[in-house]
């Protein structure tokens, strides 16, 4: 049709390559002048496809296109190939790509004009499917019809059921309170009981009113205490009758089509994680992502509730950062496949437990103490790693016999002043000697003042000091609260409330510890961070501001538990 007639327009006779407009007679005759440089237009018949004459480059506006890049697999002009971003690319002439190219669709098109019988044999293939889909979906559209149909029935016979015994109660009830009613109208005057002995009242013969009077003052009696103690026969509520069809409902909500191909998940335990906030990790058995959408569902574990509401949260990949958990709870974990309407069955439940208190955030101090001959620290200041070696060897010299080495000191370089706090590290395994604890804020001098020198006579073999009595003036000296591991181990330090057998004393070192400082109770506790179990808890003053505090001895390493958060897989997957 003309673009450019009034409503209602006209067909085109003629279409403007240079204008790419279609025009009818009247309308090219007013738009193209004689005379004018609009009359010099080049115009074919009718058309749709207005190409333009000559390629001009995308990002030279005013140049040609006379060159092909073969890397980019575009026409390029020669300001791209000189300095634009094309220049390091291989190019070739305009004609040679041409012949290369219409060789290629040539060949092409040959091959798929002789293989027009195999296409037809897929053409009939698909076909029969198309018809084999009709089919299927229609027997599935009955099956499924079919299993709806048994729910409505057994709905049907349970709510038939239910009226039944309501209906039946109804009428017990109606019955026993009509009976007390009538019971009831007798004691009124002139009806009934009331009625019955003032007729007797009447009786002026004293052997016939004594015979009658005394099963009727019984009566009266009986009729008396019921009226002083009124009590309806029935109750007027149904409560027992009460259907509770929370679980059904939570049963139907989740119905939807189960597939044996769609792979159960797995939820990761090893993966998954508990600290400021929960990483809930999980894969496919089969290491393939057969899913298009993942489910997970979580709930807080409560003794107290009858009752299991799930809060349910949608996943694309195959984890989920989630921070609404309450501190000191446990939870269960499951997820379940997604793939259109078709689901997997949920995954075993898994429970996780989170920290005890709100995570502290802190850095290991490079400044307060901090020993950088003997210490080395991360640019982070996440990690510490002792290096026992060389200073060792030089001290060495000065050693006939034997040594105890020094404990190299390090803190958090934030403080803790009031409240309930958790933080979390790794002690790697070939530790041999890792303390951590607290420290107060007055006592930080002493702390770092009160490490021993190798050098010293005084933990010389021959100094005449017996070593247990020295480790026993050590233990009492520590001006902070610290546990000892090593070796693997976890030593619960010997107190009056701990086992007096050592070997009940020492526990296989966790493979990320916690500790949990309560400000308000003047405790502090020891944790298994992969469980939250307590492993050992104690009394400690906090009078002043508490730091974290970590002591090395010989080869050991600390690393701080890194928060989680949303980028949290994606940050260690590129590692």
């Amino acid at each position: 049709m003309c673009d450019f007639c009034k409503p209602p327009p006209q067909e085109s006779t003629k279409s403007c390559m240079d204008c790419s407009a279609s025009y009818c007679n009247e309308c090219f005759k007013i738009h193209h002048p004689w005379g004018t440089v609009k009359a010099q237009h080049e115009y074919v018949g009718p058309t749709t496809n207005f190409r333009p004459k000559i390629l001009m480059c995308p990002e030279h506006e005013m140049e040609r296109v006379n060159m092909y890049c073969e890397i980019c697999r575009r026409p390029v002009c020669h300001l791209c190939k000189l300095g634009g971003s094309h220049a390091n690319h291989r190019v070739t002439t305009m004609s040679t790509a041409y012949k290369t190219l219409k060789e290629k669709l040539s060949k092409d098109i040959e091959y798929l004009i002789s293989k027009e019988s195999q296409v037809k044999a897929h053409i009939t293939q698909l076909d029969l499917l198309l018809k084999e889909t009709e089919c299927n979906s229609e027997r599935a559209k009955q099956e499924a019809s079919q299993s709806f149909e048994k729910l409505y029935h057994v709905l049907e016979e349970k709510k038939s059921a239910a009226l039944r015994a309501i209906e039946t109660s109804k009428n017990i009830r109606l019955e026993k309170l009509q009976t007390q009613v009538e019971e009831y109208q007798g004691l009124l005057e002139n009806n009934g009981l009331v009625g019955y002995a003032q007729e007797v009242l009447k009786e002026t013969d004293p052997s016939c009113f004594v015979q009658t009077a005394k099963q009727l003052h019984v009566r009266i009696q009986k009729a008396t205490e019921s009226l002083r103690s009124f009590r309806p026969a029935a109750e007027t509520t149904f409560e027992d009758f009460v259907v509770d069809t929370a679980k059904q409902e939570d049963i139907l909500s989740d119905l939807s089509f189960h597939s044996n191909g769609l792979e159960i998940p797995e939820i990761n335990e090893e993966q998954s994680r508990m600290y400021n906030k929960a990483l809930i990790s999980w894969e496919c058995p089969g290491k393939t992502d057969s899913a298009d959408v993942y489910v997970l569902e979580y709930h807080k574990l409560n003794k107290e509730e009858e009752s299991v509401t799930w809060q349910k949260t949608e996943v694309c990949g195959k984890s989920k950062v989630l921070s609404d958990l309450d501190d000191d709870s446990s939870y269960a974990f499951r997820v379940r496949g997604y793939k259109g309407s078709i689901c997997s069955p949920w995954s075993r439940e898994v429970i996780m437990r989170t920290p005890p208190a709100p995570v502290f955030s802190f850095l290991f101090d490079d400044k307060c103490g901090y020993n950088n001959e003997h210490l080395q620290l991360n640019p982070r200041r996440t990690s510490v790693e002792s290096r026992a070696g060389f200073p060792l060897l030089l001290a060495s010299e000065r050693l006939q016999v034997g040594c105890y080495t020094t404990l190299d000191y390090i803190i958090g370089d934030t403080g803790i002043a009031k409240g309930k706090h958790f933080w979390a590290f790794n002690v790697e395994a070939y530790s041999y000697l890792v303390k951590v604890g607290v420290v107060p804020s007055n006592k930080i001098q002493k702390l770092f003042h009160n490490t021993h020198d190798v050098t010293s006579p005084r933990y010389e073999q021959d100094s005449g000091h017996d070593s247990g009595s020295e480790d026993a003036f050590f233990d009492s000296s520590q001006p902070c609260t610290l546990v000892t591991l090593g070796m693997k181990k976890f030593f619960i330090p010997a107190t009056s409330a701990a086992p007096k057998d050592p070997a009940s004393r020492i526990l296989p070192l966790p493979s990320c510890l916690g500790i949990c400082l309560d400000c308000d109770r003047g405790r502090v506790g020891f944790y298994d961070a992969g469980r939250m179990k307590c492993l050992y808890e104690c009394e400690v003053d906090c009078s002043g501001l508490m730091y974290p505090a970590f002591a090395l001895m010989g080869g050991a390493a600390v690393h701080l538990e890194e928060p989680v958060t949303a980028k949290y897989r994606e940050y260690h997957d590129d590692i």
